[in-house]
C-alpha cells in the first residue's frame, strides 16, 4: 500500500490533456518570497478584527447552505466598482481563475477556440484546455505592447470564440489602451474578457474597461481581491458584465460555489476598502524603486502598471534565479529568454531583493 507504480499515461486521461503539466510556481520556505505577485503586506489589525467578527456571525449559520446568489457580496462589489453598475451585473467565484473557468465553460468548450496575446498569464491556456477549447496565442511587439490595428487584424484572422485581454499584462506588467479593447471587440464575434487583476496598481487616472461595458453585451471585465486587497488566501475573484452574460454563467457554476464564510470575509474586506487599498500606494512606491534600481544595476526593466517588474538583460536567468534563491530570495523565471520577474513587496523585502541582486 502507498507505493505508486502508475504514470499519467497509464490512466485513461483525455487525449487533449496528455503531455500537459499542472500550473505551479516553485514554493520554498525562503524568508523573501517575491515570485507569485502576492500582496506581501498583512491585513491591518483593525480590518482583520472586523472580518473575524463577520465570520463569527456567519459560522452560526454554517449548517445551512450559503446564499446561492451571494446577494450581499454582489451589492458590495457593485458599490466598490462604481461606474453605475448594479448587483445584477456582478459575478464572483473562488478566485478570478474560477470566474474565467465559468466563462470558458459557458462560451468555450470542445470545438471552440480561446485567444490571447502572448506572453500572457499562463493559466489562460490551461483553463481553455481544461474545458476542451483550443488555445490560440497571438503576438505582441518586442516591448510587449499591441496596437489597435494589429490586435484587430489578429483577432479577425484567428476568429476565436473567447478572447482574453490581460491589462496590466501578466507577466510583463504592460498596460493596454482602451482603444485596443474597443478595436478587438469590434473585430470579434465572440466573448471579450478584459482581465484587470492588477488595475488598482495602475495610475489613478488610467481608465478601466468598466467604462466600455455599456452597449457591449459580449464584454466582461474581471478583477480579483488577491492582489490589492491582500486576499490571495481567501480566493475571491469577480467580474462585471451585462446581466444576460451573468445568466449564462449560472448555467455552468456548481451550486453554492461560494461558501458562507468566504462571502462574509469578502463583504467585510470591501467595507474596509479605503484602509485595505492604503497598501497599494506603498507597493507602487516599491515597484518604482525596483525599476529605478534595476536600471542603475544595468538591467532592463519593462514598464509596469502592476505590483511586479519584469526585467531583462540577464545572461543566464536560471543561474541568477538560483543565486538569488541561495541568498534567501525567491523570484520567478517565467520562461521569457533573458528575463526574470519580481513582485514588489514591503520596503524591507524590496531592500533584501535589491541587495541580493547587487551582490551577484
Amino acid at each position: 500500500m502507498g507505493r505508486v507504480t502508475l504514470s499519467l499515461n497509464d490512466l485513461p486521461l483525455r487525449d487533449d490533456l496528455r503531455g500537459l503539466t499542472p500550473y505551479g510556481a516553485p514554493q520554498a520556505p525562503l524568508p523573501i518570497a517575491l515570485n507569485v505577485n502576492e500582496n506581501t503586506h498583512p491585513i491591518p489589525d483593525a480590518v482583520a478584527s472586523d472580518i473575524l467578527d463577520d465570520i463569527a456571525l456567519a459560522i452560526r449559520d454554517v449548517n445551512r447552505y450559503p446564499d446561492r446568489e451571494f446577494t450581499t457580496l454582489r451589492e458590495s462589489f457593485a458599490e466598490y466598482l462604481g461606474h453605475g453598475l448594479t448587483p445584477e451585473q456582478i459575478w464572483a467565484g473562488n478566485g478570478s481563475n474560477e470566474v474565467l473557468q465559468h466563462i470558458l465553460q459557458a462560451f468555450g468548450g470542445p470545438g471552440r477556440t480561446a485567444f490571447g496575446f502572448a506572453p500572457t498569464y499562463s493559466m489562460y491556456p490551461l483553463i481553455a484546455q481544461g474545458t476542451g477549447a483550443q488555445w490560440i496565442p497571438g503576438t505582441r511587439q518586442p516591448d510587449y505592447t499591441i496596437t489597435p490595428e494589429e490586435a484587430a487584424e489578429q483577432v479577425r484572422t484567428a476568429d476565436p470564440d473567447v478572447i482574453i485581454l490581460c491589462t496590466p499584462n501578466n507577466p510583463t506588467g504592460t498596460p493596454l489602451g482602451l482603444d485596443v479593447v474597443e478595436a478587438v471587440y469590434e473585430a470579434a464575434r465572440g466573448i471579450v474578457i478584459v482581465d484587470e487583476a492588477y488595475q488598482e496598481f495602475a495610475p489613478h487616472d488610467a481608465p478601466s474597461a468598466l467604462t466600455l461595458l455599456e452597449g457591449r453585451p459580449r464584454l466582461a471585465v474581471s478583477r480579483t481581491m488577491s492582489k490589492a486587497f491582500a486576499f490571495a488566501g481567501a480566493r475571491v475573484g469577480y467580474l462585471a458584465a451585462d446581466p444576460t452574460f451573468i445568466d449564462a454563467l449560472r448555467l455552468v457554476r456548481l451550486p453554492y460555489h461560494l461558501s458562507t464564510l468566504t462571502q462574509a470575509a469578502a463583504v467585510a474586506a470591501l467595507r474596509n476598502s479605503d484602509v485595505m487599498l492604503g497598501m497599494v500606494e506603498e507597493i507602487v512606491e516599491q515597484r518604482d524603486r525596483i525599476t529605478a534600481t534595476l536600471e542603475a544595476l544595468g538591467y532592463t526593466p519593462h514598464e509596469s502598471w502592476s505590483n511586479f517588474v519584469l526585467f531583462g538583460g540577464i545572461a543566464d536567468p536560471r543561474a541568477t534565479w538560483q543565486q538569488l534563491f541561495d541568498r534567501g530570495v525567491l523570484v520567478r523565471d517565467v520562461g521569457i529568454p533573458g528575463h526574470l520577474r519580481v513582485s514588489a513587496g514591503t520596503e524591507a523585502e524590496t531592500t533584501a531583493f535589491l541587495d541580493a541582486l547587487a551582490s551577484i
